[in-house]
């Protein structure tokens, strides 16, 4: 188990027998870099349940949010950024964002805290990642199959098969290429969506659209809140200082840069995504616009190759999100398994690099296919995990670290995004779990379907 930092060690002192500093969060990278694994952890297939979410909101609150959300995790990565460098000049680098904040804070609990909620988050999406992938391939074999025996589990074991192969790749900086692919396929998938939700709603078989909400107003509230979880748990990311760390120092101002290649991608990818897919569905709209336009009781609405080529697409980028989200398990993994002063292809190194990550995997793969219904605690995963992480320690730490005056207005707007977005993570919270225990119904364990 990581522990947390002692003392005023200097970063080169601890860095030199820490494996997981120095294999999996090697610091090589340059700023574009940083962008490609920025926009692989954020701008995922999780863009296409955004009609889903707007179906909660309606029009006006659903840009509101969305425009918000983006605006206050854009301001939250770039103070997030200015304490790391903080910290980086006064000689205390960290590339760890359970250390980061067990030092600002100066509590160990604090570190429990981060990493425990970092664990819950990177595992839950590699679950997600390897599930979403097993749904991709099911989609295209039930195409291709219609009556076929096979079962959306064997689909979950033939990604689990690939992702043991891909996570030997030793250390972040290593998937720079991959995730570079990740980024343009989220911008193809994307415009092939859009392309697919207007010919759908421009074609004579277009669905009735209503965008009315809820009647019951306690409906409507819950699933407004429910839709703030999701959009963010879409913005959100908690990897952030792990990122940074694969930046070659000096890492000062190159973060900003990754943010803003990775903002213009969310800018583009969101909001076209958002917008078609509600304007053709409306209240209607499937937790997957793919689901919405291949229906399972009636003739697809685009074409079949347009939409068989965007599942192809969000098939290969949940490889790169799975990898992504892997890294800080591996970290923790290498950091208590591996021997820093022999090399990272060394014998001593390489089995148990091998073998752990292989059950890391295949401990995720099991859970996916236990758990179909895991995407409906997406919004769980946003309220409790992204809110803390994303939306609340980064104000806090940045109030902590460079002190400005609480008549400023710097200060107010920092503890004004911390109170609405703690009440909103509760809220959210509460109504996310309101919905799994209504659906619970519906859950099966090693079902042959994903649950919506």
């Amino acid at each position: 188990m990581a522990e947390p930092p002692k003392g005023d060690i200097s970063p080169e002192s601890r860095n030199e027998d820490d494996a997981g500093a120095t294999f999996v969060l090697e610091s090589k990278g340059e700023w574009w870099h940083a962008g490609f694994h920025l926009t692989t952890a954020i701008v995922g297939p999780t863009i296409l349940t955004l009609p889903y979410a707007f179906r909660g909101l309606g029009w006006g609150l659903g840009f509101l949010c969305l425009t918000v959300m983006g605006l206050v995790t854009f301001y939250s990565y770039f103070l997030m950024s200015r304490v790391l460098d903080h910290c980086d000049k006064s000689g205390r680098r960290h590339i760890r964002f359970r250390e980061l904040a067990a030092d600002v804070f100066g509590s160990g609990w604090m570190f429990y805290f981060v990493i425990f909620i970092q664990t819950a988050i990177n595992t839950g999406v590699g679950v997600g990642a390897i599930l979403l992938a097993g749904e991709c391939l099911k989609i295209m074999y039930s195409n291709l199959s219609p009556h076929g025996s096979l079962k959306l589990y064997d689909f979950i074991a033939m990604v689990t098969v690939v992702m043991i192969v891909l996570s030997q790749l030793p250390t972040f900086h290593s998937l720079r290429h991959i995730n570079l692919c990740s980024l343009f396929l989220s911008l193809a998938y994307t415009f092939l969506v859009v392309g697919a939700c207007i010919h759908a709603g421009t074609s004579k078989n277009a669905p009735s659209r209503d965008y009315s909400l809820e009647a019951n107003k306690s409906d409507r509230v819950f699933n407004a809140f429910t839709s703030i979880s999701i959009i963010a748990a879409i913005f959100g990311n908690g990897i952030l200082p792990e990122i940074q760390a694969t930046v070659a120092p000096p890492a000062t101002g190159k973060m900003v840069k990754g943010l803003i290649m990775c903002y213009a991608v969310i800018c583009v990818t969101f909001y076209s995504a958002a917008v078609s897919g509600y304007w053709v569905f409306g209240n209607k709209s499937n937790s997957n616009i793919l689901k919405s336009l291949l229906p399972d009781d009636r003739p697809s609405l685009a074409p079949t190759w347009l939409l068989g080529l965007a599942v192809v697409f969000v098939l290969l980028q949940l490889f790169a999100i799975g990898l992504v989200y892997s890294q800080v398990a591996y970290e923790i993994i290498e950091k208590n398994s591996a021997d820093a002063k022999q090399g990272m292809f060394s014998k001593r190194n390489l089995i148990p690099r091998i073998i752990l990550r292989t059950i890391y995997m295949i401990f995720c793969g099991f859970m996916a296919a236990m758990l179909p219904f895991f995407g409906d605690i997406n919004a769980v995963v946003g309220a409790l995990g992204f809110i803390p992480l994303d939306f609340v320690l980064p104000m806090l730490m940045y109030n902590i670290t460079h002190k400005p005056s609480n008549s400023s207005l710097t200060y107010w707007i920092n503890i004004s995004i911390i109170v609405v977005f703690t009440g909103a993570g509760i809220m959210g919270a509460f109504s996310s779990i309101r919905i799994l225990v209504l659906d619970a119904n519906k859950f099966k364990l090693f079902g042959g379907d994903i649950v919506d």
